[in-house]
């Protein structure tokens, strides 16, 4: 997994996914919400284990850009303002393997704190 290298990153704004298509056949549809509430940041993620900062409110997030970083990563730029994860090759590549465990993960961590979900803004 260390060395799997992307061959093709598509922003799908209107179904508002990052679909990333990996050398070894997989392809993955990532949700933009799923990439903000798992972004690599320290604002998500803390600066160490037990110090993750669960994310609220993020199903309108939109990304405005994939910017490239050197030839291991992207930036993500949400219209919320976040831009300061970088999501290398081998991130993104667990985040699709990982994506039903993750969302599964997250879903359960908002309900814990009797969070509910809005429905996505038609067209948005």
């Amino acid at each position: 997994m260390n060395s799997v290298q992307p061959v093709e990153i598509k922003l799908r704004s209107r179904s508002r996914l990052l679909e990333v298509a990996f050398e070894d056949g997989q392809r993955f549809e990532l949700p933009f919400e799923y990439l903000r509430v798992y972004s690599p940041s320290a604002e998500v993620k803390g600066h160490g284990p037990g110090q993750e900062v669960l994310q609220f409110g993020k199903e309108d997030v939109r990304i405005k850009s994939v910017e490239p970083v050197g030839q291991y990563a992207v930036r993500l730029v949400f219209d919320d303002g976040h831009d300061t994860g970088l999501f290398t090759w081998k991130y993104l590549y667990e985040l699709g393997v990982e994506q039903a465990e993750k969302w599964r993960d997250y879903l359960q961590r908002l309900e814990g704190y009797g969070y509910i979900r809005k429905p996505a803004a038609p067209g948005s």
